[in-house]
């Protein structure tokens, strides 16, 4: 490959870009009218614009990144996360385009994308998943039979849903009626499909996912794990590995597991298997990510190996670089989403980051689309940065995360960094005893 298109934005658009400078491979950048003075712009060594600040009129605009990926010759499109990643028709007419799609098969996007469709494929496989339905449910008097038999907290989900989107939990039948017509349109709005499904609710659950990548030679390989369970409103805020909470039994099942799961699809590049456990660390199939994951820098630094370049190895027909028996893991990895939020209510906070700036001591890696002086807009998600640091010990890590957001400086917006602080002196945080009710609790 000497062309890549990067169809997407900020952080995760300069991450590729980085790798593709070190290969020597030319990078297409396009950007919305709102990005026009975004970093990754000026870094790709050509930027193309595609429309209006509004992800519809830009970054989903798939007939028109196609059109200036055939007219610059580009050898492949890199999706990154969110936006067109998990779209399985535009991975399809990257192909027929002739053009490499750096990510899985449209097929197994498509396949994986239903998540009713892709708990049946795991139950055939014999991957154990969470109770629940069968089927997407057509009424809200089917959803609440379905409720009663598996028994209350349950889980109200979007089938094509993903990203904690479309996502709710129902203490009883109230609440479940109350929830049923707004996630069933919320899951039309953002999916295209208003199916939805009921799913036992796990208490104290920890939410753990093990990397996956395959190639077209048929080896697929894991690269451990990542600890998920801080979240808010179902999304991820904080993630680590190892875990601290698995035990090596435990690790080493979840592990053979996550990889009957990719073989029951023959899965080829990156991809996540998500897991939910529970308290005696038994663990069932969530869904799988068919995609580079945000949080996929943890697992960098804890193997040192560049999962971007493993992407574009396996997209032009190598083998993977390494088998499992030379795949190894040492020291502890954290990740912490920097968002431009108020921490208390987590409601987006925009506006002009007049400072922002960090020390770059041992065992910080910060992946950022913005600088001082950038504008964080209405129109996209708020991470500002991912903030990675690692240690050989977890102590070390937490000892270092601590004196990063000690000394970093951001000016000009609110920021989710005090809650870091918080979180960083909890003491169920440092045993590592937390579940993924820790921040709403």
């Amino acid at each position: 490959m000497r062309k890549i298109l990067i169809a997407n934005r900020g952080e995760i658009a300069l991450r590729i870009i980085k790798t593709c400078k070190r290969l020597g491979i030319e990078t297409v950048a396009v950007y919305s009218d709102a990005d026009k003075d975004m970093p990754f712009v000026k870094q790709a060594d050509y930027a193309f614009n595609i429309g209006e600040a509004q992800v519809f009129k830009s970054y989903l605009r798939a007939e028109i990144i196609l059109e200036i990926a055939k007219s610059e010759g580009v050898d492949g499109i890199h999706p990154g996360y969110g936006f067109l990643s998990e779209n399985a028709a535009f991975a399809k007419s990257v192909q027929e385009a002739g053009i490499a799609f750096i990510a899985p098969d449209p097929e197994t996007i498509e396949l994986m994308g239903d998540k009713i469709v892709s708990r049946r494929t795991m139950m055939e496989a014999g991957v154990p998943v969470v109770p629940g339905s069968e089927e997407g449910t057509s009424t809200l008097e089917e959803a609440i039979r379905l409720a009663e038999s598996m028994g209350y907290p349950v889980m109200l989900k979007a089938s094509g849903g993903g990203g904690g989107i479309g996502m709710v939990r129902c203490e009883n039948e109230q609440a479940l009626a109350k929830s049923y017509g707004s996630t069933k349109a919320r899951a039309k709005a953002y999916f295209g499909s208003e199916e939805v499904f009921v799913e036992k609710y796990i208490e104290n659950a920890r939410h753990i996912e093990i990397q996956v990548f395959g190639d077209h030679h048929g080896n697929i390989v894991h690269l451990f794990e990542r600890d998920c369970s801080i979240q808010r409103r179902h999304q991820k805020v904080i993630e680590e590995s190892p875990s601290p909470f698995l035990s090596e039994d435990g690790k080493r099942k979840m592990y053979e597991t996550a990889l009957k799961a990719a073989a029951a699809v023959n899965y080829k590049n990156a991809g996540t298997i998500e897991f939910i456990v529970d308290e005696q660390e038994n663990f069932y199939f969530l869904e799988m990510n068919t995609r580079l994951q945000v949080e996929h820098p943890v697992t960098e630094q804890i193997t040192g190996l560049d999962l971007v370049e493993w992407q574009i190895l396996v997209s032009r027909g190598e083998k993977l670089p390494k088998l499992q028996p030379d795949i190894n893991s040492s020291g502890h990895s954290i990740e912490f989403r920097l968002y431009a939020e108020d921490p208390k209510s987590f409601l987006p906070s925009p506006g002009k980051i007049e400072v922002f700036n960090w020390s770059n001591f041992e065992g910080v890696r910060v992946d950022s689309g913005y600088e001082s002086n950038s504008t964080v807009t209405p129109y996209y998600d708020p991470m500002i940065a991912k903030c990675i640091i690692f240690g050989e010990t977890r102590d070390e890590s937490i000892k270092r995360s601590d004196q990063f957001f000690n000394e970093l400086k951001i000016e000009g917006i609110k920021t989710n960094a005090p809650l870091f602080k918080e979180i960083l002196m909890d003491e169920r945080f440092k045993n590592g005893t937390y579940t993924t009710g820790f921040l709403s609790k």
